[in-house]
C-alpha cells in the first residue's frame, strides 16, 4: 500500500529525497533500461538528517507489527537497517538487524544472512528504491533458505520507481508470499 497522505515525517523524508537524492538526466538502471531520472536514495539514507528521519518514521510505522527484525540486501538496505536498530534502542523497544549479501562469503562462516536472526522471527524487508523488485525478491529467498521458519511480515521500501506500477511490482512479491508497501511513489518527485 503507498502512503497517500503524508505525515510531518513523511513530509520531512520527502523534502530530503527531493533536495539529495532525486536527479534529472540520463541514467542507465540496474535492469538495463534507460531513464530520465533517478533516486539515488544511498545520499539521503546515509545523511545524517535522512537517517535520523527514516529511523523515526520506519520505527513507528513498524512498532505495530511486533518485529523481531528488519533486514534486506546488502548495500542499500544497511543504512535504513542501521537507521530503524538505533531508533528501537533509543524508544526501549528493540528491534535487531541482518543484512543479505549477493552470495554467500567463500570464507570464515560463509554466511549469505548476516546478523541476528533466527527461526520463528518476524521481520519486515527494506529497500531503499524499488524498481521491479527483484533486488528483494532474492534477499528473501536467501532468509527463506537460511531460515525456513522466519516470518516475512511484509516488504517496505521507501520509493517504488513505479516501472510497471506499484501494483505490478506488488504482484510479483505476491506471487513469491510477501506483501508490499511503498512509503512514496516516485510520481511525487516529478
Amino acid at each position: 500500500m503507498t502512503v497517500q497522505t503524508r505525515s510531518p515525517k513523511l513530509q520531512t523524508l520527502f523534502e530530503i529525497l527531493s533536495q539529495r537524492s532525486f536527479k534529472r538526466g540520463t541514467f542507465t538502471l540496474a535492469s538495463g533500461k534507460t531513464s530520465t531520472y533517478y533516486m539515488d536514495g544511498r545520499l539521503t539514507t546515509l545523511s545524517a538528517d535522512g537517517s535520523k528521519i527514516i529511523g523515526e518514521l520506519l520505527f513507528e510505522h513498524l512498532g505495530p507489527l511486533k518485529l523481531d527484525a528488519v533486514g534486506g540486501m546488502t548495500m542499500g538496505a544497511d543504512p535504513i537497517v542501521t537507521a530503524v536498530t538505533v531508533e528501537s534502542a533509543r524508544q526501549g523497544q528493540p528491534i535487531d538487524g541482518f543484512l543479505v549479501r549477493k552470495e554467500a562469503k567463500g570464507h570464515g562462516t560463509k554466511k549469505q544472512v548476516e546478523g541476528n536472526l533466527k527461526d520463528g522471527d518476524r521481520v519486515v524487508l527494506l529497500e531503499d528504491v524499488m524498481t521491479t523488485g527483484g533486488t528483494v525478491l532474492q534477499a528473501a529467498q536467501a532468509v527463506r533458505q537460511a531460515f525456513p521458519q522466519v516470518d516475512i511480515v511484509k516488504v517496505v521500501t521507501l520509493v517504488d520507481r513505479n516501472e510497471g506500477g506499484v501494483e505490478a511490482t506488488r504482484a510479483t512479491l505476491a506471487e513469491a508470499g510477501l506483501a508490499y508497501e511503498a512509503l512514496l511513489t516516485i510520481e511525487a518527485f516529478l
